[in-house]
């Protein structure tokens, strides 16, 4: 028996997972691991008749999962076309622009009129290190730069702070005291032998050396205040030390409640260092594209019906010039967000629509504000970062590119859930007034001048999206819970339909959760073409 016939065994009765395990074994594909194999991408040499008539994939969206899924896909032959109903592509991964217009689904137009050269990324804006995002980046040629989440110098804004409400606080200075009194509080049980039970004299001595430097504390166990903090007196020459001003009592810290964003700092997905692309989150997109070759997608095309049967799929689409048609393929990958593709009339059995019906949509916006003067670097010194407030505005960005440039874009407000369908059920320039007002809280009468132009997004009111990116009921921001029948359902093909997207992953919000699900359903699909040729 041939290897061939070999795999053809092992797909039709144990599935993709023995498959792939099986292709490592004959020499086709690396073995990892029997519960995770690694992802390789598919080859001519896997199929049957590697010279022979190619399948056809249809993919639905030209969003990151759907672009991805063709430039990998090709990697093998497979002839692919896309069908994208916006007229761009990049989906989520969105960057605002010159001439960018936008009209949602409450009939507001936007025109954006910011400057050559500035943009405001929308939707994605960052990516870890340890994400498969900036290994495209690398493969496809996409030069990237640092991306400044946290910033010691961006402030805490509370107005339900207490003592501390409405008082911006730097950021070092927030963080200096909290670990400072902290310090104090466990030097002191520490010497009183509450911890004695738990430790030994050697470690005792250990942790009260640790807490000396970590909080900044005297040698008496005492936090009175650090450089750490900042200074209300700079450095200077001469006879000019700098002046440390006094910390804030521990009362007030812990009644406004800012101590509760340090954690970001050691959020995997948000801890620094971060980056982005050079130019803006759409140029990954757009180098898919060019990989792939644009002619092969068709825009304007809003997806109609989906049918799938034993021999193939059919998608009757609305065209460019209003006209509706039909795609047929061999195979289908449908990255269309489940609160759209619900909606659209299918053949799909019950557990596939109850599974779509699922998910909830997350409201978000985002405001791009265009300067004419980059004030935050010059009076504040903020390079980038996020200042976070309790104020429906919820996170004030910086731009972490074109430092000393003479204007910028800041995002006024990345807001979500109530705060952003407040703000989403204005209009435009209704946003803007009220982010001007929320933001002279935190800056003063500067975040009102010098305003050149302005564009807004509220996701759950963007036609194709309707929503940030999902989440699963009862799982966590970035994945379902475990178990999770809806969400194992979507994981598998109904029919020859497969679906993608970074809401089948666990990395939910994220490109490069759509990445791997590009990766997974590529896999399955190449999988089973191998088995069943």
């Amino acid at each position: 028996m041939t290897r061939r016939r070999v795999l053809s065994a092992v797909g039709a009765t144990g599935g993709v997972g023995a498959l792939l395990r099986a292709m490592g074994v004959l020499g086709f594909a690396p073995t990892a691991g029997a519960q995770d194999p690694a992802y390789r991408a598919p080859r001519l040499s896997d199929l049957r008749q590697p010279r022979g008539p190619r399948k056809r994939v249809l993919v639905i969206g030209a969003g990151v999962a759907g672009l991805a899924s063709v430039y990998e896909l090709r990697k093998a032959g497979y002839d692919c076309v896309v069908l994208e109903a916006r007229n761009r592509p990049g989906g989520r991964v969105w960057t605002v622009r010159k001439g960018t217009v936008e009209t949602d689904v409450d009939g507001h137009t936007q025109l954006a009129r910011f400057a050559p050269g500035q943009y405001m990324n929308a939707g994605a804006s960052r990516i870890a290190p340890d994400m498969v995002t900036l290994d495209y980046c690398r493969e496809l040629g996409v030069p990237i730069e640092a991306f400044s989440a946290q910033n010691a110098n961006a402030y805490y804004v509370y107005e339900d702070g207490g003592s501390l409400s409405g008082k911006p606080v730097r950021h070092r200075t927030g963080k200096a005291d909290m670990y400072g009194y902290m310090a104090e509080l466990l030097t002191k049980a520490t010497n009183r032998g509450a911890l004695d039970q738990e430790l030994t004299e050697a470690d005792r001595e250990l942790l009260l050396d640790f807490l000396r430097d970590w909080g900044d504390i005297d040698t008496s166990g005492e936090y009175t205040g650090s450089e750490r903090r900042g200074f209300v007196v700079p450095p200077g020459a001469g006879e000019r030390p700098g002046v440390v001003g006094d910390p804030f009592p521990l009362s007030d810290l812990l009644e406004s409640g800012l101590g509760f964003r340090f954690s970001d700092e050691f959020d995997p997905f948000e801890a620094m260092p971060l980056f982005q692309p050079v130019g803006g989150m759409d140029r990954i997109a757009r180098a898919l594209v060019d990989a792939i070759g644009e002619h092969r997608i068709t825009y304007d095309a809003v997806v109609q019906s989906i049918t799938t049967s034993g021999a193939g799929v059919a998608v009757v689409f609305r065209g460019p010039d209003g006209r509706s048609r039909t795609e047929r393929a061999d195979y289908c990958i449908c990255t269309i967000p489940p609160q759209i593709l619900k909606k659209i009339p299918t053949n799909f059995s019950k557990a596939v629509r109850n599974a779509l019906a699922a998910p909830v949509p997350v409201r978000a916006g985002k405001l791009g504000i265009q300067y004419g003067r980059r004030w935050w670097e010059e009076d504040d010194r903020i390079y980038g970062g996020t200042t976070y407030t309790d104020l429906d505005l919820t996170l004030v960005e910086y731009p972490s590119w074109g430092f000393h440039g003479k204007r910028g874009i800041i995002h006024g407000f990345y807001n979500f859930d109530a705060e952003a369908e407040r703000y989403g059920d204005l209009s435009p320039a209704a946003r803007l007034s009220r982010a001007l007002s929320q933001g002279e809280k935190i800056h003063g009468p500067k975040f009102r001048r010098d305003v050149e132009a302005s564009f807004s997004v509220a996701w759950q009111k963007t036609r194709y999206s309707m929503g940030g990116w999902t989440t699963w009921p009862g799982g966590s921001e970035s994945g379902p819970r475990p178990g999770d029948p809806n969400y194992a359902r979507l994981l598998r093909p109904e029919g020859r339909v497969y679906f993608a997207g970074d809401h089948l992953s666990h990395m939910n919000g994220w490109t490069a959760g759509a990445f791997l699900s590009a990766r997974k359903v590529v896999g399955d699909l190449h999988a089973r073409v191998v088995a069943t040729g």
